[in-house]
């Protein structure tokens, strides 16, 4: 009869010290598991967030008929200390922001197309960047130059 108890005492014991074992180990892990990057956002912080959207490409999202992409009439916000004026530029494949600085052009940012990914991007900065975009309709690569103080999508010349 002592044996048995013996046995399952060691097995409770056993597995609340397997339970605590496992609960430290999530709380050492923290919010990388179970909480949000960054940490939980109020109510007023989503808000204000949410007031303030994101630059949209105006205007029709392709290439030109001359070839090289479109880029939008107005530049984006936010150019950084020393830096010309940025500009959007958009192709089938996805859109880009690029803008001129001391060294050259330098891609700021890009994003494919849905359905399309992101197959190569030379970020600079450079006398050229190009970003690529392969996708079901096809490989579009859009390639930027400085004209003076502004970023001009250029025919790509390889």
């Amino acid at each position: 009869m002592r044996r048995p108890l013996l046995a399952v005492a060691g097995w409770l014991v056993t597995a609340v010290l397997v339970t605590l074992v496992g609960v430290a180990a999530i709380r050492l892990v923290g919010e990388s598991i179970t909480g949000t990057p960054g940490g939980v956002r109020s109510q007023e912080e989503v808000e204000r967030a949410l007031a303030t959207p994101e630059p949209v490409p105006s205007g029709p999202v392709g290439p030109s008929p001359s070839g090289p992409p479109a880029a939008t009439g107005t530049p984006a916000p936010g150019g950084s200390a020393g830096a010309g004026v940025r500009r959007v530029f958009a192709t089938t494949g996805g859109t880009a922001v690029a803008e001129c600085v001391p060294g050259g052009v330098r891609l700021v940012s890009w994003a494919p197309a849905q359905d399309y990914r992101v197959a190569d991007a030379d970020r600079g900065p450079d006398d050229d960047v190009e970003v690529s975009f392969v996708g079901p309709g096809g490989e579009y690569e859009l390639k930027v130059r400085c004209l003076g103080s502004e970023p001009v999508a250029v025919a790509d010349d390889d």
